[in-house]
Formats: structure tokens, sequence, C-alpha cells
């Protein structure tokens, strides 16, 4: 580590800088989403759910049902606000079903 403050410092702090001096928060981001949409879409979806990536500030949603592609069409703004909600920052800024 190149900064050391102290010998006191939080474990959080710690792999917070670790985590920025190796620019690995776009790994954590896309792990972060993966999961926040398990999560949140529950069984129903995630069972037709092919492929979940985020590519910078978009996610793309691979979906096997065209009529479920279809119906979570309509609230995509929705469905990003509760992502990023559930991450706890604004990562995703478009929802791309395919």
């Amino acid at each position: 580590m190149a900064k050391r403050h102290n010998d006191n410092m939080p474990i959080s702090d710690i792999l917070k800088e670790f985590v920025e001096s190796n620019k690995l928060q776009a790994g954590l981001d896309k792990v972060d989403v993966r999961e926040a949409w398990n999560k949140m879409m529950g069984n129903g979806v995630n069972n037709y759910t092919t492929d979940v990536q985020l590519d910078r500030d978009t996610l793309y949603v691979a979906l096997s049902s065209s009529v479920l592609r279809e119906e979570l069409s309509y609230g995509k703004q929705k469905i990003v606000d509760m992502l990023n909600e559930s991450i706890g920052k604004n990562v995703i800024k478009k929802l791309v079903l395919r």
C-alpha cells in the first residue's frame, strides 16, 4: 500500500483504498448488478434470464421469453431505479432487454 495513514485504519477504509488504487470498482459493480438483478427479480424472471452484463453504464439483460421481455420493457426506468437503489449508487443509466 502506497499511503498508510496510521496503523489503526478500519478494514473498510483499507479495502476501499485497495480497490481504488487497483481500479477494481468496475468489476465489483458488475458483480453487484448481477446479484441485485437476481435478488430483485426473483425466480420467476431469473428462470428466463440467460445473461446479465454491465457495460459502462448500460445493463444488458438477455431473456429467453419474448413475452417477459415485452412485459419488462414497460417498466425499464423503474427497474433501473430499483437496481441502483439496491446497489447503493447510480451505476446503471440504461437497460437493454434482448
